[in-house]
């Protein structure tokens, strides 16, 4: 059997190939984030409903997370990344479809399929992280994250021009993010495809077998458990941060609309908010490497309280303010998702690694579907500052989490 190549020497490549398709997933993400509830309000004519897309892609995500977990359990990351970003570029187009011939029950099932793209963009970190020590997971997975941004800020910058592409040809002008997203799902499936080899979770299972002598898949006896309490703290630092960030960002480009901004205003604050849910991945990658998973962990309800509270009180007419809170809730997101997922890693072995990270990624996908769902509900019948509020005090839970893992870990 020949040898597995050096780990450095691949991991080097793994995060090439990885940082090209996320940038182009990027783009297919951005569309629902952006005008998803707007197509739904023109669509159902109801504010309510608004946070029904937010609801339906991040259940899609779930769905998406469970299958993706499996194949690439089985087949490695590279078979099970490519089919998430291909089905989500049909359920991109699915979306135009709806639109087009007006039909809300499409709509819906289209929703629901292009989920698998948030749930594969996401899965994707764990890719980057397969080789890398313990001591560099927080920057591997950052890297990966970070390269999502240049994708993720420009597909909501470009509302109006997709939209006049989509009037050019006589389809709804919301739709136009949707036709752009489908191409970019659909590259990013050919990188990941053509592009991620070898396998980073293969490769690792073979470097972890050759390092105790067995061949890889072979028997090894008891397989190591993963660690219960850092699999708890990791699953709920992530679904409370997911929950809160999909809540009050859904809801942001509804009430901008309702007070007078134009497309291009909400999708400019949404641009700032996507970019700084990944632009800081590299800064917090080395915090969470340098000062600790949990630091991070509790330093992102705090940062999520302080967005909530600033959207709850900005002007409505104010879009440097609504802005400031979401990058602030962008920021607070970013440190959830990259602490968590190194707890994560770190308390799951290679024999069940991708299954259990798929597995975690349904709760953080039922988590944003709630929070989607919820949010149209609480706007409705409340207010945004309400939901502003609301979602501070639900993320600063996140800090005595941190802190009660912590202590258990020292008396350890």
């Amino acid at each position: 059997m020949s040898n597995p190549p050096a780990a450095p020497a691949a991991q080097k490549r793994i995060l090439t190939v990885l940082v090209i398709a996320q940038v182009l997933s990027g783009v297919g993400t951005a569309a629902g984030i952006t005008v998803g509830a707007l197509l739904a309000e023109e669509m159902l004519d109801s504010t309510g409903l608004a946070g029904v897309p937010a609801a339906l892609f991040t259940g899609g995500a779930a769905l998406g997370a469970v299958g993706i977990g499996r194949i690439s359990q089985c087949w490695g990351r590279r078979p099970g990344l490519t089919l998430g970003y291909a089905v989500a570029a049909l359920g991109s187009a699915g979306v135009v479809l709806a639109a087009t011939v007006d039909s809300v029950v499409l709509l819906f099932a289209a929703l629901l399929v292009y989920g698998a793209g948030t749930a594969t963009t996401l899965l994707a970190r764990y890719a980057g992280a397969d080789l890398a020590p313990p001591a560099r997971r927080g920057r591997a997975v950052s890297t990966v994250l970070f390269a999502t941004t240049l994708g993720a800020v420009v597909g909501p910058t470009l509302v109006d021009v997709t939209g006049d592409v989509a009037h050019a040809w006589d389809i709804p002008r919301l739709v136009g993010p949707f036709l752009l997203g489908t191409v970019a799902y659909a590259a990013a499936a050919a990188v990941i495809g053509a592009l991620l080899r070898p396998d980073p979770l293969r490769l690792a299972r073979e470097l972890a077998a050759a390092d105790t002598g067995t061949a890889a898949g072979a028997p090894q006896g008891v397989a190591p458990q993963a660690d219960a309490r850092g699999l708890a703290t990791g699953t709920a630092i992530m679904v409370i941060s997911q929950l809160v960030m999909i809540a009050i960002m859904t809801m942001t480009p509804v009430h901008m609309t309702a007070h007078g901004h134009g497309t291009q205003a909400a999708g400019l604050v949404i641009a700032l908010h996507v970019g700084s849910m990944y632009l800081p991945s590299p800064l917090t990658g080395l915090l969470v490497d340098r000062l600790g998973r949990l630091w991070v962990a509790a330093a992102s309800g705090v940062v999520l309280l302080t967005a909530g509270l600033l959207a709850a009180l900005a002007p409505p007419h104010s879009t440097p303010t609504l802005a400031a809170a979401l990058i602030l809730l962008g920021i607070g997101w970013n440190f959830g998702l990259v602490s968590g997922t190194a707890v994560i890693t770190d308390a799951v072995p290679l024999a069940t690694r991708a299954t259990t990270q798929g597995m975690v990624d349904v709760g953080i996908a039922i988590a944003g579907a709630t929070g989607g769902m919820a949010s149209g509900m609480v706007v409705a019948s409340g207010s945004y500052s309400l939901l502003g509020v609301g979602g501070g005090i639900l993320a600063l839970t996140i800090v005595p989490v941190a802190a009660l893992t912590a202590r258990r870990a020292r008396t350890a």
